[in-house]
C-alpha cells in the first residue's frame, strides 16, 4: 500500500475509534489509486469521458466484480464533478464513497459534501444495470439532490429518475427504469407494496386481459399501467441513515382496505368519547402508568362511561369496545397536543416528525390513535381501515441485496445498526481540522428563567454581529421564543413545519451577519449554512440549544451547523429543571422534587446538575432501543407464521 495521502494524517485523529482505524487506513490505497488516475482522466475530452464510462459499464455487466472497476469509476465521477458543477470531490469524500460502497454507514460531520459522496457508489453500482436508489426524507430533498447532481451523471451517460409523491404511475415506471433513482423511503415502500398487490391480482387473473390485447404488442396480456413499476431490489444508499432505519423503523407503511358500514360507525365512538374525556378525573375515575403511558379505568371510570349519554349510533357498540374508546381519548388529551405532535392543515391531521420537525406527509399514528386526535380537534375522521397490504421501512430495506447510508450522527447506535442491517457505522474524518467550541452548559430552575437568559444571550451575540441558530424541539415552543425576541425588538426569522415552503432560503441564509433564525430539529433540513468572511473573523455561528431532545443524536445535527469545514463556532446547550425530558425519563413524581419553589429559586442558576440531563436521556434512547428490538422480534415472528401458512407477511396481514 502507498503512502497514505496527506488529507489522512488526521485519520488517526482521537475521535476516529480505534476500531475503525484498521478500516479507514486499509481503504486509503483506493484514494491513492484515484489521486494517480486524476492526470489521465483530466486530460479527457467529455467524448473520452463518456466512452470511459461505457467501457466501465460493459466490463461491469459482463461480470467483473465492482471492486476492480472501483478507482477508474470514481476518477470519472470526480472528474465529471469539478466538469460540470465546479466541485471536485476531496480524498475524505473518496474515502466516504469507498466506505459506502463496503456496505457501510458513513457518519459525515455537516457541511462535509455528503450529496456530492453520494455520487460515487450511485454511479458505481448503476454500470450493473440493476438500479440504484437514494432514498432521502422528503420529495424536496430528493428533487433538489437529483437535479443538482443529474449533470454529474449526463456527462458520464447515465439517466436520472425522480419519485414523487402524486406521481403518476408510468412516471414512476420510467423513473425506476433509469440508471439511477432518487426519492423518499415513504414513496419507494409505497410502490413496493402497491407492485405486490398487482402481482397477486395478476397471479389470481384479475388483470385486464382485454386492455392487454388492445395494447397492441404481441403476446400481450395487460396494459403497461398494470406492470410493476419497481425492478429488483439491489442497491439501496439511504441518505439520513440513522433517522430514517432507526427512529422510523417501527412506522409501517399501510395501503388500506375499503371500509366496512361498521367501520364507518367506529366515527360517533370516536366524536363521543372526544367530546367526553373532560368528564374524567387521573387517580378517581383512571389510572395512568407513567412509564408505560397507559390507561386504566377504575370501578368509578367504567360505571362513568356506561351512564354518559350516547348518541344512537352508539346503541349496539359493546361495553369493552366504549371503554376502549374511552381510554383512547384520554391518552390523546394527556400527550398529543397540537403544534408539538401534530398540526392541522387543509383540515387534516399531519404528524411533525419528532426527530427531524418535518412534517410526516400520509403518515397515520396506529391503533385509533390517529382517529382520536382527529376527534379532538374537531376535523373530518379518517375511518380506520383494515390493511390490504403492510411494510415497515426496516423490512423494506432489508430486502436490499446492497445496502448503505450516509448521516451526521451514527456512530453512538452502531450496534443496532449492524445487529439489525448489518452495515459497518464509519466516522469519517473532516477535510478540514473543526474548530467548533462547547460554551458550559446552563441549568435554571424552570422554563421562565431558562427562556429570559436565552433571550439575553441572543440579545448579547446579536449585538456583535453574527448570526445564531436557535433550536427548539417544537413548534409551540419556537412561537414562544419567537414572541419573546419581538417584544425585545430582535428582528428574527422562524424555521418549522409551518414553514416548509421558505425551509431552503431560511436555512441558506442563516449565516449572514446579525441574522438569528429560530428552528424546530435540524435533522434532515439539507442546506448548508455558509459563513462570509467577515463572520468567520467574529467567531463563526453562535448555535443555542435551548431543551436535550430524547435522542443524542438529534443535538449533534442541530450543533453540527455551526463550525463546518473548519469554519469557527460556537455553541451552548440551556437546560432547565421542569424540562420534559426528566418527566419522560423518570417518571412525575421524581421530576417533581426538581420543580420545588423552595427548594430551587428562579434568579440561581444549577450547572452541576447538567449530568442528571444526560442520565435521563440516555435512559429514554435505551426505552426507545427496547421498543424497536420488541417491534423487530414480533415482526420476525409475524412473518415467520404467514409464511408457515403459506400467506404473503406483506399482503396478508392484520391491524
Amino acid at each position: 500500500m502507498g503512502a497514505v495521502p496527506s488529507g489522512f494524517r488526521r485519520l488517526f485523529h482521537s475521535y476516529i475509534p480505534i476500531t475503525n482505524q484498521g478500516n479507514l487506513a486499509r481503504w486509503s490505497y483506493v484514494v491513492d489509486q484515484v489521486n494517480a488516475l486524476e492526470p489521465k482522466v483530466t486530460a479527457f475530452t467529455d467524448y473520452d469521458l463518456r466512452k470511459e464510462s461505457l467501457s466501465l459499464r460493459y466490463r461491469a455487466r459482463s461480470g467483473e466484480p465492482l471492486v476492480r472497476l472501483l478507482p477508474e469509476a470514481y476518477a470519472l465521477v470526480r472528474e465529471a464533478g469539478r466538469r460540470t458543477l465546479g466541485m471536485r470531490h476531496f480524498d475524505v469524500q473518496i474515502l466516504g464513497g469507498t466506505a459506502v460502497f463496503h456496505r457501510s454507514i458513513v457518519e459525515m460531520q455537516t457541511g462535509e459534501g455528503k450529496t456530492l459522496t453520494a455520487t460515487l457508489p450511485m454511479y458505481l453500482y448503476a454500470l450493473v444495470g440493476k438500479g440504484a436508489c437514494l432514498a432521502t426524507v422528503n420529495d424536496y430533498l430528493a428533487k433538489r439532490d437529483a437535479e443538482w447532481m443529474e449533470p454529474i451523471y449526463n456527462v458520464l451517460g447515465m439517466k436520472i429518475g425522480v419519485i414523487q409523491t402524486q406521481q403518476p404511475q408510468n412516471q414512476r415506471r420510467t423513473a425506476y427504469a433509469c440508471d439511477l433513482t432518487y426519492g423518499t423511503a415513504k414513496e419507494f415502500g409505497f410502490d413496493f407494496l402497491r407492485d405486490r398487490l398487482l402481482l397477486r391480482k395478476i397471479q389470481e387473473g384479475q388483470h385486464d386481459l382485454l386492455g392487454g390485447m388492445l395494447d397492441g404488442s404481441p403476446g400481450a396480456s395487460r396494459g403497461q399501467n398494470e406492470e410493476p413499476v419497481q425492478r429488483e431490489a439491489f442497491f439501496a444508499l439511504v441518505d439520513e441513515a440513522d433517522s430514517i432505519l432507526i427512529d422510523e423503523a417501527r412506522t409501517p407503511l399501510i395501503i388500506s382496505a375499503m371500509p366496512t358500514e361498521e367501520q364507518k360507525m367506529e366515527v360517533e365512538c370516536y366524536k363521543w368519547a372526544a367530546d367526553s374525556v373532560t368528564e374524567f378525573i387521573e387517580d378517581v375515575d383512571y389510572d395512568y402508568d407513567h412509564d408505560k403511558r397507559s390507561i386504566e379505568l377504575t370501578k368509578k371510570g367504567r360505571y362513568k362511561a356506561r351512564n354518559l349519554p350516547k348518541p344512537a349510533a352508539m346503541d349496539a357498540t359493546g361495553l369493552f369496545d366504549i371503554y376502549e374508546f374511552i381510554k383512547r381519548a384520554i391518552k390523546v388529551d394527556r400527550e398529543f397536543f397540537l403544534d408539538q405532535q401534530y398540526v392541522v392543515r387543509d383540515g387534516e391531521i399531519v404528524i411533525v416528525d419528532e426527530f427531524t420537525g418535518r412534517l410526516g406527509e400520509g403518515r397515520k399514528w396506529r391503533e385509533g390513535i390517529h382517529q382520536a386526535v382527529e376527534a379532538k380537534q374537531g376535523v373530518e375522521i379518517t375511518v380506520a381501515t383494515g390493511q390490504a397490504a403492510r411494510v415497515t421501512v426496516q423490512d423494506y430495506f432489508l430486502r436490499f441485496e446492497h445496502l448503505a447510508g450516509m448521516t451526521g450522527t451514527a456512530f453512538a447506535s452502531k450496534r443496532e445498526l449492524r445487529k439489525i442491517y448489518r452495515c459497518k457505522v464509519m466516522p469519517i474524518p473532516t477535510n478540514r481540522p473543526p474548530r467548533r467550541v462547547e460554551l458550559p452548559s446552563l441549568v435554571f430552575a424552570n422554563e421562565r428563567s431558562k427562556w429570559e437568559a436565552i433571550v439575553g444571550e441572543i440579545a448579547e451575540v446579536h449585538a456583535s454581529g453574527r448570526p445564531i441558530l436557535v433550536g427548539t424541539r417544537t413548534i409551540d415552543k419556537s412561537e414562544i421564543l419567537s414572541h419573546l425576541l419581538k417584544e425585545r425588538g430582535i428582528e428574527h426569522v422562524i424555521l418549522n413545519a409551518n414553514h416548509v415552503e421558505e425551509e431552503a432560503a431560511i436555512v441558506a441564509q442563516a449565516g449572514e451577519a446579525g441574522r438569528v433564525t429560530v428552528s424546530t430539529n435540524m435533522a434532515g433540513r439539507g442546506t448548508d449554512i455558509k459563513l462570509p468572511d467577515e463572520i468567520r473573523e467574529l467567531g463563526g455561528l453562535h448555535v443555542i440549544c435551548t431543551e436535550m431532545h430524547d435522542s443524542a443524536r438529534i443535538d449533534r445535527q442541530l450543533i453540527g451547523r455551526c463550525g463546518r469545514q473548519g469554519d469557527p463556532g460556537t455553541y451552548r446547550q440551556y437546560l432547565a429543571l421542569d424540562d420534559e425530558l426528566l418527566e419522560t425519563a423518570y417518571g412525575p413524581k421524581k421530576a417533581r422534587k426538581y420543580k420545588r419553589p423552595g427548594e430551587y429559586k428562579s434568579d440561581k442558576q444549577y450547572n452541576r446538575k447538567a449530568g442528571l440531563f444526560k442520565k435521563a436521556q440516555q435512559k429514554v434512547e435505551k426505552k426507545h432501543f427496547r421498543d424497536r428490538k420488541t417491534m423487530m422480534y414480533y415482526e420476525k415472528e409475524r412473518k415467520k407464521m404467514q409464511r408457515a401458512m403459506g400467506q404473503d407477511p406483506y399482503l396478508d396481514t392484520t391491524n
